[in-house]
């Protein structure tokens, strides 16, 4: 890794709770051209290589994945969680939620435009669209390239979250500039539970792992606020982990949509380097009423550059690897086409 790096005298198993960092600050040395300087890394940074910063998680225990750290940009403690920002070596800027990495500048593309797409592109002439979470913007942005939309909500329980990304995410952060967009800050759980029924298209939830705020959002009472939010034939697309990491998750997962979603259910993936083994995954599902081949896109975004000037050129997302994104390997298929029977 990095010529001079040393390992820490103790490598730590899990990335440590809050209780247990009791405010204990992380410490590395950075080399640069006028020698040595000593940094502090806020909570939620445990420093495993000195001048690093390593992804460590009981959500993936016995494997870490580390970026260089070139600069914090920005550190700071919601009433949720610890929110980090710093400029890396090679994946641009950095933006952590409680150690976790949320997103990077270079490979946001690969779980947002899928995320979007994959449920927008399925459907004809989207009207009404929900983001729970999605704070940093990125599913935002996706969603404003469909000019038959007309009203964009997003409920995000953070608004550090939000704030943090508009200043050093404008990139991302441009979603919020439609206006088109409403943005609602609280509980997502609540919020769906208020909303009356049949009132959105589609429904697209973008959240962290399954530990402490977002936990409620794999739980079936959740999916089954979504189904009653969503018209006939409507669609929901929902982070859904590594095939790689967390089939146990999926296979619950896939189960409490089978029972809620008399529509299609189905489960795709992409590939995203900064997340935990490199891929992520994504439930799709549609209510009953008008069929959705989630297979195979009738929307295209990318056969329509209409919205390249307000958001820029799609970077990952076309029809082909739509398609293949739904292509599943053996093992993984095998547990899931199970839970069909």
């Amino acid at each position: 890794m990095a010529d001079g790096a040393q390992f820490a005298t103790e490598l730590p198993v899990k990335r440590p709770r809050e209780e247990e960092l009791n405010g204990v600050v992380s410490v590395y040395m950075e080399a640069n051209n006028n020698g040595a300087s000593t940094v502090e890394l806020p909570d939620g940074i445990p420093s495993v290589i000195p001048g690093w910063f390593s992804e460590i998680s009981p959500m993936w225990p016995g494997e870490a994945h580390s970026l260089k750290v070139e600069k914090i940009l920005f550190q700071g403690k919601s009433d949720y969680q610890n929110v980090i920002v710093f400029q890396s070596a090679t994946y641009g800027k950095v933006l952590v939620l409680d150690g976790v990495i949320q997103l990077t500048e270079r490979d946001e593309c690969a779980y947002q435009e899928m995320i979007v797409h994959l449920p927008l592109s399925s459907i004809p002439n989207p009207r009404k669209v929900l983001v729970i979470g999605g704070g940093d913007g990125g599913v935002l942005r996706e969603v404003s390239r469909y000019a038959s939309v007309e009203k964009i909500d997003i409920c995000e329980i953070d608004k550090m979250v939000v704030d943090v990304s508009k200043q050093y995410f404008p990139n991302v952060a441009v979603g919020y500039d439609d206006p088109r967009v409403s943005l609602h800050i609280g509980d997502g759980v609540a919020f769906l539970k208020a909303v009356p029924e049949g009132t959105y298209d589609a429904v697209i939830v973008d959240s962290s792992d399954p530990i402490g705020p977002a936990q409620e959002l794999f739980e079936k009472p959740f999916f089954q606020s979504v189904a009653k939010a969503l018209r006939p034939g409507g669609v929901v697309c929902t982070q859904a982990e590594s095939i790689w990491l967390h089939m146990h998750i999926i296979e619950e997962i896939v189960s409490n949509c089978r029972q809620i979603f008399k529509g299609s259910v189905n489960y795709a993936w992409t590939t995203v380097p900064t997340y935990p083994s490199g891929v992520i995954g994504f439930m799709l599902c549609s209510t009953e009423g008008p069929p959705v081949d989630f297979k195979h896109p009738i929307n295209p975004i990318d056969a329509d550059d209409g919205h390249v000037k307000t958001n820029g050129p799609l970077k990952f997302y076309n029809s082909e690897i739509h398609s293949a994104a739904f292509c599943l390997p053996s093992f993984a298929r095998k547990v899931i086409d199970s839970k069909a029977k």
